[in-house]
């Protein structure tokens, strides 16, 4: 019993294992049980404690798996079969439209209206023509009429004559003698046959497994190579995502290019205002000397010291301010080369840990990946496992053909020997007729001998009956199996198909997941290098500024400065304002989460709910049960008070019987007859109670394994609700890290301008009313879970026993007022969250309109510095360069578009050539299978011809026989043995030729097979080359694989062949020894035949063997041009096959086109199916709520209708001072 119960989680185990101990140890192994949990004995198997409860759900997991896996395989059939249905109809429309768009068209046509008046008025003229063919059909049908009618009248005669031969060969039947000793031997041959077909049969079983072999070894080449494709796939994977973040480090590089730029620019306009400088400078200096060029005529000499001294300090000012300059410039290029150093280095940084991130992802995706390949490689072994039972049942249908075949051949030489005993009663008749008069032991001989004839008569009669039923049963099975394994094929190919289209569908999402991972990372190190540089840009312009407050004035470095910040103070706005815009974005994401978190907590309560109704229901019906074993008891108490009396009464009754004596022995033997049929009824009454009693406990065991399961439901419920709070937590600790950012950026605007302060302070107001609202909600659920706790302290308390209803009840109306109080509190949270967003959307408004205020601001500020802009006209002439290389890229992708578009046009170009090949490949199909047709017409003309030729052969049979009744029975015998052994000999050779002819076509197979296998090289070859194409590839290996079944049913096909051949030479060899045996009997009864006989009938023997060899080399050549049209027949199939697969290639590209234009297509039905989904499960969780209600409603109505039996149970018991029945307890 336990194998048998358990066979279901190690099927193969059984299976193999005929031991049940042995089956059961695999069993438990296979069940991953611990060894020390159980011990196996001879008839038993031994567990610990719960462990057979394991071992069920194992079985019941096992079983729930294959119900889902059935019920989801004929649900996907009915929607394909629906699905088909829908196609059928909607291309039925589509024609119905289109002949009645061309109709309506033709209809308003005026030429076509006049064709419709004019094409009556064209036939008028050949009428004449019409009577005449009508008149020459007329007389050919009376020809043919009359040939029929020639026909019937020679038929007719034919089967006149055929019945007075068959009355002949009746009569000739019934006089003949002793053949069951033949009809044995031949039983004893047909038995060596059979067991040489058995064994050739087990020979053809080893070469089929030997087949089966080979094809799995090209199925695991088969999955190499899509390994190796799905390689190169990753490998161009690879250079794509390289060739993205080689583009993105080009606009990372374009952009400090634009920063360098606009630093430059920034360096020629102080470069520009301190030239401007000194020139006014050299203008003071140009006054000073012409007013000291007065002075110089007094003192000359001393103003001419003066002049050089001046110049000399000039020319030494100006060499310390050219120093100075070189000097910043040479700090100033330093500080930035170590800048671009760090950027770089955490550029690197940033791309070791993208790309420790990616290579995770690649890992995790690469492991779904094999997942998905297993799921996929298990499909492919049920196909194969389908396959092979095809091939299984092929195999027997053609062991039923040739079954069949055997028995028709079985049966034409049954028929064969009768015409042999046909022929040889009717030389028996001539004996007895040139003898003379017969004995009366002969008398009596011919008279058992017919009796005999009649029951071989019988027995053949039964034998062709059965035949015939055995015939059209195998065809009946060899239809149905053909039925079944057409439908099995189409399902398999629904399955693959399927399984195809789910992998795509995997792949499409795993090229999207690393995209979108991608995209991220990519994202995420823009936004690093941008505040990175953000930074430094910051302490490149404090430099700036130092600088200048050494060289400049106080007023222009103050006017430098406050431009310089107010441009640092816009950037950080922007950077503001974009970190805000993140911030409610995150906002949105994190509300959506929230109510994601609400709704599953919803559920949470809904699900208690349902399980506290549950768990009412079930009280309710264990309180029912306990009322009714109570009842139960109390009848058997009365039951057993009515025995005693009835014992008392059977007491009584014996003791007046003793008292009374025997005088009343028969009324006391009627009353005791009474008595125990009222014994018997009562002891049934038992009966009955006890069973009721176990049935009531069977059901208490199943209410408790039920409140056990509800409880396990309840544990589930409290981790997913723990789940959901440690996702809150994380979600929290997300928000505080935001909230830190959001506080730096807030320190980076109140520190640059005080507009910006005051909307900031808002802001960071609404962030703390928010906190607030998260921490009222942290508090919700922290009383949640509370409450979770107490009502699994509850619900063990009641797994305990039900002794404190009263206190239940009371914790019960505690806990729905602390609900009631909680739902009030969540609704006020609510609408306090509901309060904050409508605050951040106001602050969100007014946050807009200080950006419209800035931008005003900075039209004005633009319009002051529009004089500065022209001044970077150099800066913008480089950038022009830049520009330009930039136009060059744009070109060279505009050209690699419009060479995709031409690739387009030209996969579009071959799309329809593929499709005109397609059309071609239809129309040579046709083509072929009328040439097929007329092979097979011609193949039916030859058959006729040698059936026509056999119908010859035994009339010449007949002749013969009816010209030897002339010869003596010594002669005749002599002669029919020589020419059986000609015969024999002459089939003997027909028989050699034929096996030269089969080792010559086996030779040819060889060959065929060699130039396969060459024609299967170049297709590996051909496979590797183009190992990027992979669709291709796997066509083309499918082509091989079929090419191979083809060889095998080929070589299969010979195999039989071969083994009908052998089985022919067999029978020969039979029919020689059969031959031989009557040779020896016919020459020793021909020693007693005279010689004029003898030489009279030589003569005629020799003309008939010149008519048997004519007819046999007739016969010959109808052989060989059935043989000829076969080998015809197999060309043309070939043929035929290879038309099938260009056509089937073709197909296969044209569906690879089409799949593009589907994937949209898909994707738009899968959101569809999606917000279908959550619609759907909205109103199922609606829809549950109101059963949860109901429920509650009926459990209170239940504890009220429980709590008044209750007080009236009690009430009974304190009225009643001395109960009979024990009390049982509620546990």
């Amino acid at each position: 019993m336990f194998p048998f119960r358990y066979k279901i989680l190690n099927p193969t185990a059984v299976s193999k294992e005929p031991d049940p101990k042995k089956c059961a140890t695999h069993i438990l192994e296979a069940s991953g049980l611990d060894s020390e949990l159980y011990r196996t004995g001879h008839t038993k198997v031994f567990f610990r404690a719960g462990v057979l409860g394991q071992m069920e759900e194992l079985r019941d997991d096992r079983l729930g798996k294959i119900m889902t896996w059935l019920q989801s395989w004929v649900r996907g059939y009915l929607s394909r079969k629906e699905f088909k249905r829908l196609q059928e109809q909607r291309l039925a429309l589509q024609v119905v439209q289109r002949n009645l768009r061309k109709y309506l068209k033709l209809r308003t046509w005026p030429w076509y209206k006049l064709w419709q008046k004019v094409k009556p008025l064209l036939n008028v003229t050949r009428v004449e023509d019409e009577i005449k063919k009508l008149e020459e059909k007329a007389a050919k049908a009376q020809e043919a009429f009359e040939r029929e009618e020639k026909a019937k009248k020679e038929l007719e005669a034919l089967y006149a004559k055929l019945l007075a031969e068959k009355t002949d060969l009746l009569s000739q039947l019934e006089s003949e003698k002793g053949s069951f000793g033949d009809v044995q031997e031949r039983a004893n041959k047909l038995q060596a046959q059979k067991s040489d077909l058995e064994s050739q049969l087990s020979e053809t079983q080893d070469r089929l497994t030997q087949e089966e072999d080979a094809r799995n070894q090209l199925f695991q080449q088969k999955k190499k190579l899509e390994q190796e494709i799905s390689g190169f796939k990753k490998d161009v994977e690879d250079l794509e995502l390289s060739v993205q973040k080689a583009e993105q480090d080009r606009a990372s590089k374009d952009h400090q290019i634009r920063n360098l730029n606009d630093e430059i620019a920034h360096q020629d306009e102080l470069i520009n205002k301190l030239n401007k400088e000194k020139k006014l400078q050299g203008e003071n200096g140009q006054k000073l000397s012409e007013e000291l060029q007065a002075a110089e005529d007094k003192v000359n000499h001393l103003n001419k010291v003066k002049a050089k001294l001046e110049q000399t300090l000039d020319e030494l000012e100006d060499s310390l301010e050219r120093e100075k300059k070189l000097r910043g410039d040479v700090e100033k290029a330093k500080r930035k080369v170590e800048g671009d150093l760090k950027l770089t280095q955490e550029a690197v940084a940033d791309l070791e840990r993208n790309k420790k991130e990616l290579e995770q992802t690649i890992q995790r995706k690469d492991k779904e990946i094999s997942s998905l390949s297993a799921k996929l490689e298990d499909e492919q072994s049920v196909v194969g496992k389908v396959q092979k039972q095809i091939k299984e049942l092929q195999a027997r249908i053609e062991e039923l053909e040739e079954e069949v075949e055997a028995e028709r051949q079985a049966r034409a030489k049954a028929e064969k020997q009768r015409a042999d005993l046909a022929r040889e009663l009717e030389e028996l008749g001539e004996r007895l007729e040139e003898a003379g008069g017969a004995t009366s032991a002969q008398i009596e001989l011919n008279k058992k001998r017919e009796a005999e004839l009649a029951k071989l008569r019988r027995d053949l009669e039964e034998t062709n009956i059965q035949h015939e039923g055995t015939l059209a049963a195998l065809r009946k099975k060899h239809n149905d199996a053909v039925s079944e394994m057409g439908e099995q094929i189409d399902q398999l190919n629904k399955l693959k198909a399927k399984a195809e289209k789910e992998k795509a569908q995997y792949f499409g999402e795993l090229n999207d997941l690393r995209a979108n991972v991608d995209h991220l990372a990519n994202e995420k190190a823009a936004q690093e290098k941008i505040s990175k540089q953000l930074g430094q840009q910051l302490n490149d312009v404090q430099g700036k500024l130092d600088e200048t407050n050494r060289t400049l004035n106080d007023f222009d470095a103050a006017k430098k400065k406050l431009s310089i910040e107010n441009g640092d103070l816009l950037r950080q706005l922007e950077e503001a304002e974009s970190q805000v815009s993140q911030l409610s974005k995150i906002k949105v994401s994190l509300t959506t989460q929230l109510e994601d978190t609400k709704r599953l907590a919803d559920e949470e309560a809904r699900e208690r709910a349902t399980l506290l109704g549950k768990f009412r229901n079930l009280e309710h019906d264990l309180d029912n049960i306990r009322e009714q074993i109570e009842e139960e008891a109390e009848a058997k108490a009365d039951i057993q008070r009515q025995l005693s009396k009835a014992n008392a009464d059977a007491q009584l009754w014996r003791s007046k019987y003793e008292s009374e004596g025997v005088a009343r022995s028969e009324e006391l033997e009627e009353a005791k007859r009474k008595l125990q049929a009222r014994l018997a009824e009562a002891e049934e009454t038992i009966e009955a109670l006890n069973q009721k009693v176990v049935a009531l406990e069977k059901t208490k065991q199943r209410l408790a394994t039920e409140v056990e399961d509800l409880q396990l439901e309840c544990d589930r419920a409290t981790a997913i609700a723990n789940a959901a709070e440690k996702k809150q937590k994380a979600f929290d600790k997300i928000i505080g890290e935001w909230k830190l950012k959001v506080d730096d950026l807030a320190a980076e605007l109140d520190a640059s301008q005080k507009e910006c302060r005051n909307y900031s302070t808002e802001l960071f107001r609404l962030k703390g009313a928010y906190e607030e609202g998260q921490e009222q909600l942290e508090g919700v659920r922290r009383e949640n879970k509370n409450l979770a706790d107490e009502v699994k302290d509850l619900l063990d308390q009641i797994g305990e026993g039900g002794r404190n209803i009263h206190e239940i009840e009371k914790a019960r109306k505690r806990l729905e007022a602390e609900k009631d109080e909680l739902q009030a509190a969540l609704e006020e949270a609510e609408a306090a969250l509901e309060q904050e967003e409508n605050k951040v959307l106001r602050s969100q408004l007014e946050l807009s309109q200080v950006r419209q205020e800035i931008d005003r601001r900075i039209q004005e500020k633009e319009e002051e510095f529009e004089n500065t802009r022209k001044n970077h006209q150099r800066a913008l002439d480089s950038m022009q360069a830049s520009l330009e290389a930039e136009a060059k890229g744009k070109a060279e992708a505009l050209r690699m578009k419009k060479k995709l578009e031409a690739d387009i046009n030209e996969l579009e170009i071959a799309l329809d050539h593929a499709n005109k090949a397609n059309a071609e490949a239809q129309k040579t199909i046709k083509r072929y299978q009328q040439q097929l047709k007329d092979t097979q017409t011609a193949l039916e003309e030859e058959q006729r011809a040698r059936d026509e030729a056999r119908e010859q052969l035994g009339i010449s049979e007949r002749r013969a026989n009816a010209l030897q009744n002339e010869l003596e029975e010594s002669r005749t015998l002599l002669e029919q043995a020589d020419r059986a052994r000609r015969q024999a000999e002459q089939e003997l050779g027909d028989a050699h030729e034929q096996l030269n002819e089969l080792a010559a076509q086996s030779a040819s197979l060889s060959a065929a097979k060699r130039k396969l296998e060459g024609e299967l090289q170049t297709l590996h070859a051909d496979l590797d080359e183009l190992l990027n194409e992979a669709k291709n590839s796997e066509e083309k290996a499918k082509k091989a694989m079929v090419d191979a079944a083809r060889l095998a049913d080929e070589l299969r096909a010979e195999q039989d062949h071969a083994q009908t051949q052998e089985k022919l030479r067999k029978a020969l060899e039979t029919q020689i020894k059969d031959l031989q045996v009557r040779l020896d009997e016919a020459e020793a009864n021909a020693l007693k035949g005279g010689k004029k006989a003898i030489a009279k009938l030589e003569q005629r023997v020799r003309e008939l063997e010149n008519e048997l060899d004519g007819e046999q080399r007739r016969h010959a050549d109808a052989q060989k041009n059935l043989r000829k049209s076969e080998r015809r027949i197999k060309e043309l199939s070939f043929q035929a096959e290879e038309d099938r697969k260009n056509h089937e290639r073709m197909q296969d590209l044209v569906d690879k086109l089409q799949q593009k234009i589907k994937t949209y297509k898909r994707q738009i039905e899968e959101a569809e199916e999606i917000a279908a989904l959550n619609l759907a499960k909205f109103r199922k969780a609606q829809q549950e709520l109101e059963e949860a209600e109901e429920r509650a409603d009926m459990a209170e109505q239940a504890i009220t209708k429980f709590r008044a039996k209750g007080r009236s149970g009690s009430a009974a018991r304190g009225a009643s001072p001395a109960p009979t029945r024990k009390p049982i307890a509620l546990d």
